[in-house]
């Protein structure tokens, strides 16, 4: 099934509930709802038991809502499996079979998209021994093998949790090239959730920022940021005004803003770097946020 939606990514009130074992209820993540343009690198920040394994999970088809509804590519996440490709938190392979019988492996797995050359680059440029049992290599190295199979699976959506985690900052500069390069050349819609949010600030060009088991930011970057100014000057009301976060000190003032009009006079102003945005959203959780996709999402709501 092709999709016509122009969407890789798309959630409408979902919703995933672990028994009662985690969060308000057991709900690892709740009402959430968003859309993904097809080739967008789009990074996925929140602290950790905000849900991003989570979202991810569901978008590889290896959970399934509780409630809502998740669409890959225009497409269930199960339909969709064959052109997604996943690397898991963890990162899980066979510890028994060599690099290179986990290459034919996913060569076997994936006979009609499957790039050798593009998975044989990968391992050579870490120095891996073909002939090494997983078992033996290094979280990096692990790290690496996994990202070789996912990438010659050529997918149209590829989900990464935590990806460069186990990666010295060498090896992450260079495989962050290689993903990117990915997304030029083959237009490759990359999904993938990190800590290090000052990493992701040169390479990603699409942000979801879930706390609480919501998504509470969803956008271009370029536009959320432009969307928010931070201001200071001397303290005075800033209604109409959404404050994200403000400090007061004495008689001067500090904020994080989403403007709705002309700003008091006085007040000096400044762009927000990324970083500044998410951290600001995290250390504030009840700060409201912004998605463009909450009306569909309500829309789409009412109708399941």
């Amino acid at each position: 099934m092709t999709d016509t939606t122009g969407f890789a990514l798309e959630a409408a009130a979902v919703g995933k509930r672990f028994g009662r074992r985690r969060g308000a209820g057991g709900w690892a993540l709740r009402d959430c709802g968003f859309r993904l343009p097809a080739g967008r690198v789009c990074a996925v920040v929140g602290p950790n038991g905000a849900g991003k394994s989570t979202l991810l999970a569901l978008a590889a088809g290896l959970l399934v809502p509780t409630e809502g509804r998740v669409t890959v590519l225009g497409t269930d996440p199960a339909s969709a499996r064959a052109r997604v490709g996943f690397v898991a938190q963890d990162k899980p392979l066979y510890p028994h079979l060599t690099v290179a019988e986990t290459l034919r492996m996913g060569a076997d797995l994936n006979p009609d998209r499957w790039d050798a050359p593009t998975a044989e680059r990968i391992v050579a440029d870490g120095d891996l021994d073909p002939k090494t049992k997983i078992r033996a290599l290094s979280g990096g190295q692990r790290t690496r093998v996994a990202l070789a199979l996912a990438l010659a699976k050529r997918p149209e959506l590829l989900l990464l949790d935590e990806p460069m985690a186990d990666l010295d900052p060498l090896a992450r500069h260079e495989l962050m090239g290689v993903l990117m390069a990915q997304a030029a050349q083959y237009g490759t819609t990359i999904v993938m959730s990190s800590h290090v949010v000052a990493e992701l600030e040169g390479s990603c060009d699409h942000l979801l920022l879930i706390g609480g088991g919501r998504v509470r930011l969803a956008g271009e970057i370029d536009e959320l940021l432009e969307a928010h100014v931070r201001v200071s000057g001397l303290a005075t009301s800033l209604d109409p005004h959404t404050v994200v976060e403000s400090r007061t000190t004495g008689r001067q003032l500090s904020a994080l803003i989403r403007p709705a009009g002309p700003l008091p006079e006085g007040l000096r102003t400044s762009a927000p770097s990324l970083e500044e945005l998410v951290l600001s959203y995290l250390r504030n959780p009840q700060a409201p946020g912004t998605t463009p996709a909450e009306a569909a999402s309500e829309s789409e709501k009412a109708a399941l």
